[in-house]
């Protein structure tokens, strides 16, 4: 007599998605717009045999980016394995939407709240003329930057603070309290298609936390510029995060130099269940 296992169940699954922005009203569902998880909704959903709901690690604005995002999808009748899966996605997504990596997950897996950490990075031309093809993907402000004082703002956001001062209007939450690991100012060589580079300097600010507020990243990119051009103390930022009002902050940045890099989650989340066996 043999045994074998039951493969009837739904199936739930983490998708590493990376996207270019640009054409898109973010990523989440907008009447009447492309969004990226509309976009994935769309390729997904004959592969579920139904309508399908994907849900991702949290919402990217217009012109956002992501190198790392992650998303679950739950499908109730594929047979295969992930690569399959993997590349029928692939195969009918637009060429600015691409699944990297696809994983099997525990049937509870929750993208959200699952998460334990997240890294973004933020690109920025200091000066030098605007590239045509570099124009999507980095911010270009004018020179000078203090860079000693940009590295120094950046250092004050490290630990837990109280971040509600940079926090986007749109998407309140019951704490605005989070932990950051890490903030760095990196030095970066940018160039164009044809392996020349760049004018002016390139820098990537990067961002390690337990978690983001909405536009949280570009809030304090506003503000570290405010700094590093001079027109605000170093002190300020304490300022700021003492005074928990957002128009106390600087400008929000603009959302083409944002990328979501990667998102964390811990092994158990794709620990699998062995199916069921029958006779």
């Amino acid at each position: 007599m043999n045994c074998k296992p039951t493969n009837d169940r739904p199936r739930t699954f983490h998708l590493t998605v990376a996207y270019d922005g640009t054409e898109y009203c973010g990523w989440q569902v907008q009447p009447e717009q492309r969004s990226i998880q509309s976009e994935l909704e769309r390729v997904i959903r004959p592969l579920a045999g139904r309508p399908v709901r994907v849900l991702g690690s949290g919402r990217t604005d217009a012109g956002v980016h992501a190198i790392g995002q992650v998303a679950r999808c739950v499908l109730p009748v594929w047979k295969a394995d992930t690569v399959a899966l993997q590349r029928a996605i692939n195969s009918k997504l637009p060429n600015d939407i691409r699944v990297k990596a696809v994983r099997e997950t525990r049937e509870r897996f929750h993208p959200i709240a699952d998460a334990t950490g997240k890294q973004y990075q933020y690109l920025v031309q200091v000066g030098g003329s605007r590239d045509p093809f570099a124009n999507r993907f980095v911010n270009r402000v004018g020179g000078p930057i203090d860079h000693s004082a940009m590295q120094s703002a950046a250092a004050k956001f490290v630990g837990c603070h109280d971040f509600k001062a940079f926090q986007g209007t749109g998407a309140e939450r019951p704490s605005t309290v989070r932990t950051i690991h890490s903030a760095r100012w990196i030095p970066r060589v940018a160039t164009g298609p044809t392996g020349a580079e760049l004018e002016g300097e390139h820098w990537c600010f990067e961002i390690d936390g337990e978690g983001f507020l909405y536009n949280m990243v570009r809030n304090l990119m506003g503000t570290m510029l405010e700094v590093g051009r001079g027109k605000k103390p170093l002190d300020w930022i304490d300022e700021v995060l003492a005074s928990r009002d957002r128009k106390m902050a600087g400008p929000t940045a603009p959302p083409q130099g944002l990328f979501l890099c990667r998102v964390d989650y811990p092994d158990e989340v794709f620990q699998v269940e062995e199916p069921d066996v029958i006779e």
